[in-house]
């Protein structure tokens, strides 16, 4: 009787051999195939190609036509999206993305420090992987470098949201994403996605000594500290959306780390729109209320976005400095991202070594 031979009796170099035909078999017509190899794909929100009406446009009925954005039933969002806010919002809008445009490379930051995390990655991880990176919105599309890593031999991809805290409207509609290409396939790669990374030891240690080398930079030294993260409707909260939880945690674990009490180092909730209550308290009203109560110094760091981008620079850097300025604050700093810093890839490469294993 012929009996299985156990696999850890077998050759680690044989056991990691890719399953090809023997050339000999195929038959002269057979497409060429490329397999055996392991594909990563960073993925982050998006950016507009321009600053103009019509690029602002194109990359603004994207985003906001999303279902996993905005949950309004599409009989009252339709028009309301269509007739006033894609003729009023692409002209604003484009002249903040003007303010922080990246006119060297003539794209937004977002795109710049997303392609700087894939390179450096990819120099990390040597040949073990292939790294490519993608945007939920705009380019580059996911479909298409999905397709850039299939061609390249790659038959499992690890997706990598890139967002510490899981939400609907972030981690799951760009592995919406990723999964309608995959919807198109005929041979699909196997895929694994990464899980949020709001706790892990390695991100809030590298929040932390961020925060501490971003303090040791100022001439003064903040009365407070606030962690301002992206708002969602407190609707998506009461549905069931765990980003709240989410934020809340990684906040706390970032302020125990600094060895701070809970009014030197706050949490607040940033970006928001419409009518809709959001989730609470908002950054914007924190900040001008801290400054109306004396508070003449402070800092704002924002642990939710791991690369630096419009509702950064432009918000919290630009808008919210005004807001401290105007009601009485004297001194005001934003601490970066994490980025394509040694720290970011630090947590980025944990990340994706650990969802690896067993692959490479």
């Amino acid at each position: 009787m012929n009996e299985r031979v156990p696999p850890e009796t077998l050759p680690e170099t044989l056991m990691r051999q890719p399953v090809r035909p023997a050339p000999n078999l195929l038959p002269p017509d057979h497409p060429a195939v490329r397999t055996g190899r392991v594909g990563v794909l960073l993925m982050n929100l998006g950016t507009p190609e321009g600053t103009s009406y019509w690029p602002m446009r194109r990359y603004l009925k994207e985003f906001l036509s999303d279902r996993r954005v905005i949950e309004v039933p599409r009989l009252i969002w339709w028009p309301l999206l269509n007739l006033i806010i894609l003729t009023k919002r692409p002209g604003p809008k484009g002249r903040d993305y003007a303010s922080i445009w990246n006119n060297e490379r003539d794209e937004g930051p977002l795109k710049t420090i997303t392609r700087g995390q894939c390179e450096k990655l990819q120099a990390a991880m040597g040949d073990a992987v292939v790294v490519d990176w993608a945007m939920r919105y705009g380019k580059p599309e996911v479909s298409l470098r999905i397709q850039a890593l299939l061609d390249q031999g790659c038959d499992r991809i690890l997706l990598v949201p890139l967002y510490p805290q899981y939400a609907a409207a972030t981690s799951a509609t760009a592995c919406d994403q990723a999964f309608k290409a995959l919807m198109q396939m005929r041979w699909q790669p196997t895929v694994r996605v990464s899980p949020p990374y709001h706790d892990d030891p390695v991100y809030i240690e590298a929040m932390a000594q961020s925060i501490r080398e971003g303090l040791a930079k100022l001439d003064f030294e903040p009365e407070v500290i606030l962690t301002s993260f992206h708002g969602v409707p407190k609707s998506y909260l009461l549905k069931g959306d765990p980003y709240h939880c989410q934020c809340l945690k990684t906040g706390r674990l970032i302020r125990e780390a600094m060895g701070y009490t809970p009014e030197r180092m706050r949490v607040t909730f940033q970006s928001r729109f419409g009518n809709e209550e959001w989730l609470k308290p908002y950054t914007d009203e924190t900040v001008q209320a801290l400054a109306k109560s004396g508070v003449k110094r402070m800092a704002i760091v924002a642990p939710g976005f791991s690369a630096d981008c419009l509702e950064t620079l432009e918000e919290l850097d630009g808008e919210n400095r005004h807001y401290f300025e105007e009601n009485g604050g004297e001194k005001y700093a934003f601490i970066p991202c994490l980025n394509d810093s040694d720290l970011g890839m630090r947590v980025i490469e944990n990340v994706v070594r650990r969802e690896l294993q067993g692959w490479i």
